[in-house]
């Protein structure tokens, strides 16, 4: 069975705040946790009014405190807007608080717009062409230092944290390969590579002393409901933001409206269809048969699921679905009177 791990941008909705957003993600971590995912993982973008895990190190130390076996992780760091020391010492920090837990996913890609970029990197030199030199620097941070070593990372140096490489095109999949390292492909949002990519990493993948053979995780939305009427009613909200977001006007996740698609030009469509081609949308039966179908296709060896919907409620909802439906993950189902309280308990942040 492929496991399944969840993606959480956090999502801010209108009406609500980022506050609240990060209450949520723990609250959706800790019921995802109890329905056996393997990983929770946070993405870091800036200057998006949509997403709350900017400070993604700092989202994930609220995540890991609040709950107790489920993976945590960047899904991913994007590297070239720091120093590697920092972001080993950050998630050095979090392997001593929560031992065998945490990984760390790294992407080449800014996260933000060019504006963002340069306030993010004011007093840095950060390029994404050394970002293969970086991310061996940043690897090296976590080995037992050496006697006389210079710079150390305190926390991280000898706990050999798990290191990801993420992708959106082939250049990652052939870094992944080169460097014997895991490969998390970005299809929940940029599916036009995601053959060619997972091809090049499995033919050209050279063991490493963390992973012997290849392993691709791939991303995928998975909105599930009652019933696909319901559930293209609440993907209706993913689609105003990804289309909002790549037209220029960021705002926070909309609510979902009805017949969404049916308003759509033809320049919106198209849009819409490269950014969420594989999005598996619908009730219980129609996302068995796409999940069978894109595992099927892929190959993949994991699945990391993502979904932005507007009610916490429905998104909460949507994978307790999934995971009934992937057999052998079904637990108990949380009840919300108790998830809220877990939640309002665990307020950090």
């Amino acid at each position: 069975m492929v496991p399944l791990s969840v993606l959480d941008l956090s999502p801010i909705t209108e009406g609500s705040d980022a506050g609240q957003a990060l209450r949520n993600s723990l609250d959706l971590a800790r019921q995802v946790e109890a329905l056996g995912y393997r990983r929770f993982w946070m993405a870091e973008h800036h200057n998006l009014p949509g997403i709350a895990s900017a400070a993604t190190a700092v989202a994930l130390a609220h995540v890991a405190a609040g709950t107790s076996s489920i993976k945590i992780g960047a899904g991913g760091i994007m590297l070239p807007n720091h120093a590697p020391l920092v972001i080993a010492e950050q998630f050095g920090t979090l392997a001593a608080l929560h031992p065998g837990r945490v990984e760390l996913g790294l992407g080449r890609a800014p996260g933000s717009d060019q504006i963002t970029n340069r306030a993010i990197r004011r007093n840095l030199y950060g390029d994404v062409d050394e970002f293969p030199r970086d991310v061996v620097e940043l690897m090296s941070y976590f080995q037992p230092a050496e006697p006389g070593q210079a710079v150390q990372a305190v926390p991280g140096a000898g706990l050999e944290v798990p290191i990801w490489i993420l992708g959106s095109s082939t250049y990652g999949a052939q870094l992944a390969a080169y460097l014997g390292l895991p490969f998390a492909f970005a299809s929940h949002f940029a599916p036009a590579m995601m053959m060619p990519a997972m091809q090049i990493y499995r033919e050209r993948f050279r063991p490493s002393t963390q992973l012997a053979l290849p392993h691709v995780m791939l991303g995928v939305v998975v909105i599930a409901a009652e019933s696909d009427e319901e559930a293209r009613f609440l993907f209706s909200s993913l689609q105003q933001s990804s289309l909002n977001n790549r037209t220029g006007r960021r705002g926070r996740v909309p609510p979902p409206v009805a017949d969404f698609e049916a308003r759509l030009d033809p320049q919106a469509r198209a849009i819409l269809a490269d950014a969420l081609g594989t999005a598996i949308v619908g009730g219980p039966e129609t996302v068995r048969r796409g999940l069978d179908e894109f595992i099927g296709r892929t190959g993949a060896d994991e699945l990391m699921v993502t979904a932005n919907i507007f009610d916490h409620g429905k998104r909460k909802r949507s994978f307790e679905i999934l995971a009934e439906l992937h057999g052998g993950m079904k637990a108990p189902r949380i009840p919300e009177a108790a998830a809220t309280g877990q939640a309002a308990d665990a307020d950090q942040l």
